[in-house]
């Protein structure tokens, strides 16, 4: 695994052993962070069940101004500890070693959030969206297996972009209008 682009491109990444974690493919990174390189720049990122940190500190090698890493698992986290101490990200990257669930609701999430729940928890997507919702980021990112179908507005958000790769799919909320 690797950075694709900005300023750390092409520089490795760890990855927790095992598979508790499912790391996002580069193809869809590369095509996720396409789509967003005209916003990312100076934006705060979140990087919500974040494993290795990989969509996170691809959005701070591409301009974000910050990332909050949020994951509950050690293996995952002494990988993203690792990885954001090889490339000196400390100042710029926030970790909070809690469950998501019990985040979501306490913390202020602004620019950009992107979600990524393990697939076989398909009811953290509904309450992480619903909470997310109520008070929003600007954008939020979900991805998700492809054949989940996930709510079109929830609370203040709404869905209006799908990225589809294989089974993969990333979907795009922003405010929703009215």
């Amino acid at each position: 695994m690797r950075v694709i682009a900005g300023e750390f491109g092409r520089r490795k990444l760890v990855a927790p052993r095992g598979d508790t974690t499912r790391p996002t493919p580069d193809r869809l990174r590369e095509s996720l962070f396409s789509i967003l390189a005209p916003q990312l720049e100076g934006q705060p990122f979140a990087d919500l069940y974040c494993g290795s940190g990989a969509v996170g500190i691809e959005a701070l090698s591409r301009g974000a101004s910050r990332c909050v890493f949020v994951e509950n698992d050690k293996a995952a986290l002494a990988a993203l500890q690792q990885n954001i101490q090889s490339l000196g990200l400390q100042r710029r990257a926030q970790v909070l070693p809690r469950p998501v669930t019990a985040m979501v609701n306490k913390h202020h999430w602004e620019g950009i959030v992107f979600l990524d729940p393990p697939y076989d928890k398909a009811a953290e997507y509904e309450t992480c969206l619903a909470a997310l919702g109520e008070n929003p980021p600007t954008l939020v990112l979900v991805q998700h297996d492809r054949r989940l179908e996930l709510p079109g507005k929830p609370g203040k958000l709404s869905c209006f972009r799908q990225l589809r790769q294989g089974d993969n799919c990333v979907s795009f909320y922003g405010l929703a209008d009215g």
